[in-house]
């Protein structure tokens, strides 16, 4: 298994990558050569601090780095020579197997959507960010590729999130849920209602519309939506946890009785945190290219970077994309004759 990483495009430096870097290649034998794509020199000086000596590594060279500001269409035509256009051309070239970013996501999107194409039957890539909930965890779909999508679109995603969740997170059969202001069939607006028609006539467990209130109320495993709404529901979420953490922290310690409480329950209070941790998943797929890539947060720390190694492996395994491919196949066929009968 050949993983290449991008390097340069994290908050931290590469440095915390490569540290994490280190950690996943010391539990996974099974990752056969991994390529640290970036500025030599840079990497080079972070492997020495991280102690990195491993036969397995290999530096891919680069001059230029994608930063934030950079718009994706013009850094795909002005830096070809950056860490991700590289980082993804050793997919493209079949000399790795999957490519993990922590740099901006638009322009990642584009590189990889441009460099693999999307595969055989898939009309666009969509992130899929898993979101823990008290008593499962949930596929948003998309989460931030797509802010324009058509119906087909969406009953894609629900394809796709629905092979993810099964074979990633081994739900046997999960549930597919439209994200809409209404759980009643008529309710949304002309894509989501016409993305309902599409879902109901594929092979999946769809639950139909679902709200904002039924996501951590154990009622879908798939939530299914265009990547404008999807990006608002994730950092909502993100915001959120951060918040309801902040205050209680702040009225844990108001008084000596509060504190005592907090004491006491402070291995629950472990458990929610670690439950919440958004490092043990690592990063986002981007599902429906032609090539494995991961999308981590930008933000991202060693134990992040280890965990997204980690489920980029798991997800080259499985062979995802082969199942989407069968699965988008055979979606595609039965809308079309669906579409034939009317």
């Amino acid at each position: 298994m050949r993983i290449a990483v991008d390097v340069m495009g994290g908050d931290h430096g590469c440095g915390v990558v490569i540290e994490g870097v280190k950690r996943a290649l010391e539990a996974d034998s099974k990752i056969s050569a991994l390529y640290l794509v970036g500025k030599q020199e840079d990497i080079h000086a972070a492997m020495q601090v991280s102690g990195l000596v491993d036969k397995r590594v290999h530096i891919v060279h680069s001059t230029e780095v994608m930063t934030m500001e950079d718009k994706p269409t013009v850094a795909l035509r002005k830096k070809k020579d950056s860490s991700i256009a590289k980082a993804v051309d050793l997919v493209a070239e079949g000399k790795a197997d999957a490519v993990i970013s922590l740099g901006n996501t638009g322009g990642i999107l584009t590189f990889a959507t441009f460099k693999l194409r999307p595969l055989p039957g898939v009309e666009r890539a969509g992130i899929a960010t898993v979101i823990p909930a008290p008593d499962n965890e949930f596929v948003l779909l998309d989460s931030g590729a797509n802010i324009e999508c058509k119906p087909l679109h969406l009953a894609q995603y629900a394809v796709m999130g629905s092979v993810y969740s099964r074979e990633i997170l081994r739900y046997k059969n999960p549930r597919v849920g439209l994200l809409c202001n209404g759980t009643e069939e008529g309710k949304g607006n002309e894509l989501t209602k016409e993305a309902y028609r599409l879902c109901k006539q594929l092979d999946l467990n769809f639950v139909g519309n679902v709200e904002g209130h039924d996501l951590f109320a154990n009622k879908v495993d798939v939530v299914v939506c265009d990547g404008f709404v999807g990006n608002i529901v994730l950092k909502t979420c993100e915001s959120l946890a951060v918040g309801i953490f902040a205050m209680l922290k702040r009225e844990l310690v108001r008084n000596p009785k509060r504190q005592l409480g907090a004491y006491l329950a402070q291995n629950a209070f472990r458990v929610i945190k670690r439950r919440m941790d958004p490092e043990i998943y690592g990063g986002a797929p981007l599902l429906g290219l032609n090539g494995i890539v991961m999308k981590a947060h930008g933000s991202a720390k060693e134990k992040s970077i280890m965990n997204a190694i980690r489920i980029t492996t798991e997800t080259v395994q499985n062979r995802i994309n082969k199942t989407i491919v069968e699965e988008i196949q055979r979606a595609n066929e039965r809308l079309a004759a669906t579409k034939s009968e009317e």
